[in-house]
C-alpha cells in the first residue's frame, strides 16, 4: 500500500483527506512545516500533500527544503492552496519546485486523477 503525508493545519482538511484516501493509501499526517521535514524523513512517503499556508514553517519552504535533500527530493509534492489567482500554479512550480497543484475547495476528481498519474493507477 502507498503511502501520502498530508500536511495540513486545518483539522477539517485533514479530516476530508483522509475520508478520500484512507481505504486505498497508508495516509500520514503533519500540521505544519517542520513536522512534514521530519514525517517525509521517517515514513518515506510515496506521495506528499502540502498545503502552503501553515504555522511555523510554510508549504513553500518546506517543499524548496524537501527538493533539497538528495533523500527527499524524489516524492512528488501536490501543492494544495485556497490561494490561487492567475499565473499562482507556473510561479510556484518555478519558486518551490512543487510537482503538481491543486486549488481548494478540491475537486475529488482532480485529486484522484492527479494522485494517479504520480503514483500510477
Amino acid at each position: 500500500m502507498k503511502t501520502i503525508l498530508i500536511v495540513e493545519d486545518l483539522e477539517l482538511n485533514r479530516d476530508l483527506l483522509a475520508q478520500l484516501l484512507e481505504d486505498e493509501y497508508r495516509l500520514v499526517f503533519a500540521e505544519d512545516g517542520v513536522a512534514a521535514l521530519e514525517r517525509a524523513a521517517e515514513a518515506r512517503p510515496d506521495l506528499i500533500l502540502m498545503d502552503l499556508s501553515l504555522p511555523r514553517m510554510d508549504g513553500w519552504e518546506a517543499t524548496r527544503r524537501l527538493k533539497a535533500d538528495g533523500a527527499l527530493c524524489r516524492i512528488p509534492v501536490i501543492v494544495l492552496t485556497a490561494h490561487a489567482m492567475h499565473g499562482d500554479e507556473e510561479r510556484t512550480r518555478a519558486s518551490c519546485g512543487c510537482d503538481d497543484f491543486l486549488t481548494k475547495p478540491l475537486d475529488e476528481h482532480q485529486l484522484f486523477e492527479k494522485i494517479a498519474r504520480h503514483l500510477g493507477r
